[in-house]
């Protein structure tokens, strides 16, 4: 069956969030939007795109900064209105520098940062 990105549910601004996660660790590195041809040009180039709300354009991960994600697998969940990219990450996935964009921790009810920036 083929796949097709019109398929999948996106919301009223044509948005469908997508969790990037490393496929060789499992762990969650980001979330981030995509629009159907943001899937498509994933698909197509296996360098991951998404959109940029602030900028309202395409965002190629890594473009500028080197810190790159390859496609290894797209995932489409039960209600089709999110994706998992499993991806190899080169460098850090956050713009803060750190190799995952969810490094506080809720603990007891005070925040916790559990990783420093990489060098």
């Amino acid at each position: 069956m083929s796949f097709d990105p019109t398929s999948l549910k996106y919301d009223a601004q044509g948005l469908i969030p997508c969790v990037a996660q490393d496929r060789a660790t499992g762990e969650v590195l980001m979330m981030a939007w995509m629009t159907a041809e943001a899937v498509a040009r994933t698909l197509e180039t296996g360098r991951v795109t998404y959109w940029s709300r602030s900028r309202a354009a395409f965002w190629v991960k890594g473009e500028t900064s080197g810190h790159v994600q390859r496609l290894v697998e797209l995932r489409v969940d039960c209600d089709r209105d999110c994706l998992l990219a499993l991806v190899d990450q080169t460098g850090p996935a956050c713009h803060t520098n750190r190799r995952s964009c969810f490094y506080t921790a809720v603990r007891d009810g005070d925040e916790v940062v559990l990783t420093t920036p990489m060098e």
